[in-house]
């Protein structure tokens, strides 16, 4: 699903105009954006939580040239689905 299909399919269910659905949707994701980037977590309850995570400096291979290089530390975001998300998706496999 694409993003604008997200939209009409939120428009849709909540009967709103796709306008209003988008601008909610957007202002969802730029907060999510938005918290993460300042190192809180965001976490819904029964979906997931996304959170920022380090990652160490490292030593990596460049594949062109096979020499070793140094691969700076990074923060990173991540998703952390919530058991009612999982039990969602494995629904199909445990039947």
């Amino acid at each position: 699903m694409k993003k604008t299909e997200l939209i009409s399919t939120v428009a849709e269910k909540c009967e709103v105009k796709k306008q209003d659905a988008e601008k909610i949707i957007n202002a969802v994701l730029d907060t999510i954006v938005e918290t993460i980037a300042e190192g809180e977590k965001v976490q819904l309850v029964g979906f997931g939580t996304f959170e920022q995570r380090t990652r160490n400096a490292r030593t990596g291979c460049d594949p062109r040239t096979n020499q070793p290089i140094e691969i700076a530390a990074s923060k990173v975001p991540a998703f952390k689905p919530g058991r009612a998300f999982k039990d969602a998706v494995n629904k199909d496999s445990q039947e």
